[in-house]
């Protein structure tokens, strides 16, 4: 466990106290919480490839803290009548395919494709809806449908990233599969 693994860890251990807050009535003090859990997610990711503590436990927990405190937030805002039951679905739609889909294909042995900028930038522009939704601005739900369009379009390319990968990973593994035949048949 280093420190880039425990900061995502905190980012679990935020969530119940945004509940709490967010419960309470202090919606300002919630999004605070978003804020900061959004910190820790730049500066662990930063933390691991800075200091080469790029781990593949922190690989798996960093995106499903990510994607767990998204989902209670969007929860929430759901509950509270902030934004539509259409939208919330839309995003648990993408966000739990995601889940399911890097969860499976991990476990089977498959190359899993890393965060990259597009991921960041989805995860940025759904912070930003966040604020808006939070402080009621007018503007605030067509931009969560403008964002979810967007994530949409970050996670087909992330399944043809997938499929590329592991399609050239599956190529390259070929060639020594035919050879291990081979020598098998000779003996």
């Amino acid at each position: 466990m280093n420190l880039p693994n425990l900061l995502t860890m905190l980012r679990f251990a935020l969530i119940p106290v945004y509940i709490a807050i967010f419960s309470s009535g202090h919606m300002k003090w919630a999004f605070l919480i978003v804020i900061l859990a959004g910190l820790t997610d730049i500066l662990d990711g930063y933390l691991a490839r800075r200091n080469g503590q790029v781990t593949s436990l922190g690989a798996m927990l960093d995106p499903l803290a990510d994607k767990t405190m998204m989902i209670t937030v969007i929860l929430s805002l759901l509950i509270t009548g902030h934004i539509p039951w259409s939208a919330g679905a839309a995003i648990f739609i993408r966000d739990l395919g995601m889940i399911i889909g890097s969860a499976y294909f991990h476990f089977r042995g498959k190359k899993t494709v890393p965060a990259n900028w597009m991921g960041k930038l989805t995860t940025a522009l759904y912070y930003l809806a966040i604020l808006f939704i939070f402080f009621e601005l007018p503007f605030a739900k067509a931009y969560l449908w403008g964002i979810i369009i967007f994530s949409f379009m970050t996670s087909f390319i992330y399944i043809f990233l997938f499929v590329s990968l592991n399609k050239d990973n599956a190529a390259a593994e070929q060639p020594n599969l035919l050879a291990e035949e081979e020598k098998t048949k000779t003996m």
